[in-house]
């Protein structure tokens, strides 16, 4: 178990910063295909894609200050 822990930390060694904005874009992309966030209609879709950047900017604030 133990060395199987060390396998994937030495393998899969990414940064909190990296998963947050694969995590960021994926998101971007599953509310682009799923709710079209993008329509030329305006409303309260698109409070969804803002409230979403706010959530990864604060995110990345503390992945970062983690990292230091």
């Amino acid at each position: 178990m133990i060395a199987l822990k060390n396998l994937i930390k030495t393998k899969l060694k990414m940064n909190n910063i990296s998963i947050v904005i694969i995590i960021y874009i994926l998101g971007l992309i599953f509310g682009a295909v799923l709710f079209g966030l993008w329509d030329s209609n305006t409303g309260p879709k698109s409070l969804i894609g803002m409230v979403w950047t706010i959530i990864f900017l604060i995110t990345l604030f503390y992945a970062e200050k983690k990292d230091r």
